[in-house]
């Protein structure tokens, strides 16, 4: 029972060190740029959506957004966000096509082309086509009338829903709210049973400041909970909730069973050296092992 006690109490002190070392800041408190920083550096790794557009006269502009993502399925509704821009408050070139036409292509950035597509982000003058500056090959789409970027793995054809701005000073967002009527994949990108492979599709992603993300190299499988309901944390017995070593990533894994094994209902093993075995079997995905080796005697 001490033992459970000091487990409990030390596993309070982390988290109130954590709290502690936590700072609150209101919006209006701090300038636009630093908010900006602070928003794009938390929320990450964001999508990008790699924007061809055309204007009414039949210019071509190319721009990547990683304010950018899917939203539904039926409809195949995806939206991205050309923000105005913090430092001038003016908008972006994609922002006044998609206004005019109503049609975008959403092109996916790999690995393979991600330099180019950040040449392409250059802000160059109107009518400068950015395919060109950023040597993109141009191919037609089949049904809106921007050109879909070949080097992409995936292009999204898109007609442009609505578009909602949220604001009228720099740094706002535009939601451009797009439905999909054709998409192309390339076959190279699929797995035998015809899905998406994270490691061949091989994309990236916008971190804040200047830094990227590679998709795949730090790609792990976490099981979807949908064919059973795990009991939870709460149901976890106490010594395994109080552990000093089991992280919460590990206790989430422990409690994603439908029900604890009969073994733990009668006996738990403490021990922290008993602990880091479980730990080790939990991250090798064996949750089966890690409960046999916490109710082992």
């Amino acid at each position: 029972m001490l033992i459970l006690l000091y487990n409990q109490i030390f596993r309070n002190s982390i988290l109130w060190v954590h709290l502690q070392a936590m700072i609150s800041i209101k919006p209006q408190d701090i300038s636009t740029g630093k908010l900006h920083g602070y928003l794009l550096g938390a929320v990450s790794p964001r999508p990008i959506c790699f924007a061809s557009t055309i204007d009414a006269e039949g210019n071509v502009n190319l721009s990547p957004f990683s304010f950018f993502n899917v939203f539904s399925a039926n409809p195949p509704i995806m939206v991205f966000s050309p923000a105005r821009r913090v430092r001038n408050n003016t908008t972006k070139h994609t922002l006044e096509n998609v206004l005019e036409t109503k049609e975008v292509v959403i092109n996916i950035v790999n690995y393979s082309m991600v330099q180019q597509m950040s040449l392409a982000s250059t802000e160059y003058a109107k009518g400068v086509n950015e395919f060109v500056k950023a040597g993109f090959t141009e191919i037609a789409s089949e049904i809106v009338k921007p050109p879909r970027v070949a080097e992409a793995p995936v292009q999204f054809e898109c007609k442009v829903l609505e578009v909602v701005a949220l604001g009228d000073n720099g740094g706002a967002g535009n939601l451009v709210v797009c439905e999909v009527v054709n998409l192309h994949l390339d076959e190279t990108i699929l797995n035998a049973e015809g899905h998406i492979d994270p490691n061949k599709i091989d994309t990236v992603a916008r971190m804040g400041g200047n830094w990227y993300s590679r998709a795949k190299a730090g790609l792990f499988e976490v099981p979807k909970p949908l064919s059973t309901l795990g009991i939870g944390v709460d149901a976890l017995p106490e010594a395994v909730r109080n552990s000093k070593v089991l992280t919460g990533n590990d206790l989430g894994m422990l409690a994603n069973v439908e029900e604890l094994p009969a073994e733990a209902l009668v006996f738990i093993n403490a021990s922290e050296a008993v602990h880091k075995k479980t730990q080790a079997f939990l991250c090798d995905g064996k949750i089966t092992e890690a409960w046999q080796t916490l109710t082992a005697r």
